[in-house]
Parts: structure tokens; C-alpha cells; sequence
């Protein structure tokens, strides 16, 4: 089972180097309803995950951005593997963005810059359009996967872009503080505790927990903490949407000013993940209540 899901990987980015760039859209559809007819636990989560972004949703409707999440999200994968094909010039000429002068004023302050990101859009090309085009390193945190060697071929793919790729685990606090101490540009997905270990925050209404780590790593180092995006664009291309940074300052003990600060982040992420909801990749349960809803609908 492992092998062949990393031979699928392997496969898909072949493909996607070779195929035509107007051919890309109709793949990612076909791809994504492939793997969205079949999986109903996903397709709950998903179904839940856009009712909270747009409560207007329902019956054809809803059906239909359930689908289009689904062809974003392979939309996605396709458009990260065909980075590495790509020169500086097809990169930029592929970008826009609003709010850039954030990151520009925060870099310059030479403290180093976490860029909190939700699963949505495509992160990669962020990382890629910064090292390739304007010379910025980046240092990301990312989550383990199982099997080991699916993680191995990921962490090969993303080092292979010039990001330098931080494992999450225990060593990965003192590993992002060093690259904030050389000005790195780090990027967090923000939107999903992992481990289960995070802050308790409202988030799209509910109560669930957030990562510690993007406000506790901000408060230790000094560093700007921004909320940001990356949007796909209906005919190819990508957009980043930067917010100004956060308030970071330590105003009492250090948990409640990190809970404090990640409830800002919650709101950061609404708004970011409201602008286009079927862009939004998170497809595990995050909140107390999608545990229930699997359970009642039998899919836990």
C-alpha cells in the first residue's frame, strides 16, 4: 500500500510537467471528482467545512462547491508539480498579490517574518515565487506523513523548491527560532492542531483549538506574525493576499497572552478562508463536533 501511493505521487508529478497548461483545468476536474465520488468521510468534512465559511449553502449549491473544493484541491497538487519545470519569469508573470508592502516592511526590520497561512490555495507557489523571484529564503514547518518514505519523496520535492523544510515535532521550535534569527520568511499552516495540544479559540463559531506555536514562537523571537493567503485564479495563475501583522505584545502571563494572540489569528483565518471557501484544503476533522457527526454518519 505504501509503494503504490508514493508511485501515485511519483506518477502525478510526471504528468503534471508534461501536460499542457490549458489541459490543466480539466484534469484537476476529472481528478478531483475521482476522488471525491467515493470518499464520503471527506466529503462530510467538507460539506461542514464550507457551511461554516458560507451558511447560504445548500442542496445543488452546496453539492456543487463540495465538488469544486475537491478539483481545487487537486487543482493544487497538479500545479505544485509542475514548479520545479518553471523559470523566474513564468513564476511572476503567474503571480499577483495585495498587502505585499506588509512582508516587505517586516523583512526589512530584519527580526524575521511568520507568514500564517490556512490550508487553502497553494501554499508551495508562495514559497517557490520568494526564493526563485525576489531572494527570500523560506523555512516551513510541516506535518509528518505516513509511510515515512511518502514524507522522504515530499521533503526531497519541497528542499528541491529552495524551501527548507522543518519536520513538526519537538525539535521544531528551536530549528524555526534559528531562522527567524537569520530573517527567513516562515511559513505556518495555522488552521489545524495536529497533535491536539493547541490553544482553545472560537473559531467559524465554534469551539475547537489552534496551534500555540505561531504566537509563541512570535512573542520568543520578535518576529512579525502576518496573516496571509495564496488563491488559485480560474484561468491559472495565483494571487497572495498579505494582512497587516498582528498585535504581538506580552501584556500578561505568557499562556494568556498566547491565547489572547491565536484568538486574533482564528478571526485572520476566517476572513482569509471566507474569501474563497472552496479553496479551503482541510479535510480532517477539526472541531469536537466533526468526531460526532463521523460517528453518527458511521464513517469514523
Amino acid at each position: 500500500m505504501a509503494s503504490r501511493l508514493l508511485t501515485a505521487f511519483q506518477v502525478a508529478s510526471s504528468v503534471a510537467r508534461r501536460v499542457p497548461p490549458p489541459l490543466l483545468g480539466p484534469l484537476a476536474r476529472l481528478g478531483g471528482t475521482g476522488a471525491a465520488l467515493p470518499d464520503e468521510k471527506r466529503r462530510l468534512l467538507v460539506e461542514r467545512n464550507l457551511r461554516r465559511a458560507d451558511p447560504s449553502l445548500s442542496g445543488l449549491a452546496m453539492r456543487r462547491a463540495v465538488n469544486e473544493t475537491f478539483e481545487s484541491y487537486a487543482a493544487y497538487w497538479l500545479e505544485a508539480f509542475r514548479l520545479p519545470s518553471l523559470t523566474p519569469a513564468e513564476l511572476d508573470a503567474g503571480m499577483t498579490y495585495e498587502g505585499y508592502e506588509h512582508l516587505e516592511r517586516s523583512l526589512h526590520r530584519g527580526q524575521g517574518t511568520i507568514l500564517a497561512l490556512p490550508h487553502l490555495g497553494g501554499w508551495e507557489w508562495t514559497g517557490f515565487w520568494f526564493t526563485r523571484v525576489v531572494g527570500v529564503p523560506i523555512t516551513a514547518v510541516v506535518e509528518r506523513l505516513d509511510p515515512p518514505e511518502l514524507f522522504d519523496w515530499f521533503t526531497e520535492f519541497r528542499t528541491s523548491l529552495g524551501i527548507n523544510v522543518v519536520p513538526l515535532g519537538p525539535d521544531a521550535g528551536r530549528e524555526v527560532l534559528a531562522a527567524l534569527k537569520r530573517n527567513d520568511l516562515v511559513c505556518l499552516l495555522s488552521d489545524r492542531d495536529i497533535d491536539g495540544s493547541g490553544i482553545e479559540v472560537e473559531f467559524f463559531g465554534e469551539r475547537t483549538t489552534l496551534p500555540a506555536g505561531p504566537a509563541t514562537l512570535a512573542l520568543r523571537s520578535g518576529a512579525d506574525l502576518v496573516p496571509g493567503a495564496m488563491y488559485q485564479r480560474p484561468r491559472g495563475g495565483h494571487h497572495g493576499f498579505i494582512r497587516p501583522p498582528l498585535v504581538v505584545e506580552r501584556e500578561g502571563r505568557l499562556r494568556e497572552d498566547v491565547a489572547r494572540i491565536t484568538q486574533d489569528l482564528a478571526h485572520e483565518l476566517e476572513h482569509l478562508i471566507r474569501r474563497e471557501p472552496t479553496q479551503w484544503h482541510l479535510m480532517s476533522p477539526n472541531w469536537p463536533s466533526d468526531h460526532e457527526a463521523l460517528d453518527a454518519a458511521g464513517l469514523a
